[in-house]
C-alpha cells in the first residue's frame, strides 16, 4: 500500500563527482546521486521529484527485523545447561562415569573437574569429554561423585551421584578384550567363561577395558595396553577368577613380549 504522493520540483545548480546539488523553489539545497537522474541533465536543467511512502514494504521489512531481532535474542541468550551425569561402570578399585555432550549453546568450556567426596581429583580432561574414569579407589566403598565444567558463562555444578566398588568377590567389572592368540578357537571358551561370573569383553579396546587378554604379546592392542596401562594377563587369570570365585591379582598372571628389553640395556 502506497501513501499520499509528493511531487517537488529541483533546479540542478551543480553537478560534481558523481553528486547532483539540486536547490528547490523554496531555496532548499539537497545533494542528489546524480547517476540516477535522466540522461542529459546539466547545470539548470529542472527536474521533478517524486516522493512516496510504501507502507507495504515498511510493515514486511519491520517484522523480518522483529523476527531476526527474536532469533538472535533466543540464540545468545539462552544458558549453558548443567550436566547429569551417572555411573558407566565400576570395578574394585575404580569407578568411571559418564555424561551426554555439554549443552553450551553459545558459552565456552574452559575446564572440567572432577570431585570424588568433595575433593578435586587431578584428572585432565578435555573440554570435549563425556566420560571420566576414577581409579586407586577402595573395595566395597561408597563414593559421591560430581563435576564442575567452568564456561564463559560461568560455572556449571552436575548432579550428584553415589557409587560403590565391588567386593572381591564381584566379577561383574571384568571388562576385558582379547589380544593375539596362538588359536583363536581358544577365545570361544574364553567368552563362555564371562558369562558364566558376569563379566563382559569387547571387540574393539577402549580405556573402558579392564584388562587385555591374549598369549602373544605383540600387535596394536598390546601396543595400545601399554600406552594406557591396561593390564596384559594371560587366559589362565580368567580361570583363576571363575575357580577362586573372586578377583584375583593381575601381577603373577602378567604377558610381556620377551624381545623388549630393559631400557638401560644396549
Amino acid at each position: 500500500m502506497l501513501d499520499e504522493v509528493s511531487s517537488v520540483q529541483f533546479t540542478v545548480g551543480k553537478l560534481d563527482a558523481g553528486m547532483a546539488i539540486l536547490l528547490s523553489p523554496g531555496h532548499h539545497l539537497i545533494e542528489f546521486p546524480s547517476t540516477i537522474l535522466p540522461e542529459g541533465i546539466t547545470t539548470g536543467s529542472i527536474v521533478n521529484i517524486t516522493i512516496e511512502r510504501n507502507v507495504e514494504e515498511e510493515l514486511r521489512q519491520r517484522e523480518e527485523f522483529f523476527t531476526l531481532q527474536d532469533e538472535i535474542f533466543k540464540s545468545f541468550s539462552s544458558p549453558p545447561e548443567a550436566p547429569v551425569i551417572r555411573c558407566k561402570a565400576s570395578t574394585q578399585t575404580s569407578i568411571t562415569i559418564a555424561w551426554k555432550p555439554l549443552v553450551l549453546h553459545t558459552a565456552e568450556v574452559r575446564s572440567i573437574e572432577v570431585y570424588r567426596n568433595q575433593t578435586k581429583l587431578n584428572l585432565n580432561l578435555q573440554p570435549t569429554a563425556t566420560n571420566a574414569k576414577l581409579t586407586g579407589l577402595e573395595m566395597d566403598h561408597e563414593y559421591e561423585i560430581f563435576i564442575i565444567v567452568r564456561t564463559s558463562a560461568g560455572v556449571l555444578t552436575s548432579s550428584k551421584i553415589s557409587a560403590r566398588t565391588h567386593k572381591l568377590d564381584n566379577l561383574t567389572g571384568i571388562n576385558v578384550c582379547f589380544g593375539d592368540f596362538s588359536h583363536d578357537q581358544d577365545i570361544d571358551a574364553l567368552v563362555d567363561l564371562l558369562h558364566r561370573i558376569g563379566a563382559q569383553c569387547s571387540d574393539e579396546l577402549t580405556t573402558d577395558n579392564t584388562h587385555l587378554v591374549c598369549t602373544i604379546a605383540k600387535g596394536p592392542k598390546y601396543d595400545r595396553s601399554l600406552e594406557w596401562n591396561i593390564p596384559v594377563v594371560s587366559p589362565e587369570w580368567l580361570k583363576a577368577c571363575e575357580a577362586q570365585k573372586k578377583i584375583q591379582p593381575a601381577h603373577s598372571y602378567y604377558i610381556s613380549n620377551p624381545t623388549q628389553k630393559p631400557s638401560m640395556e644396549k
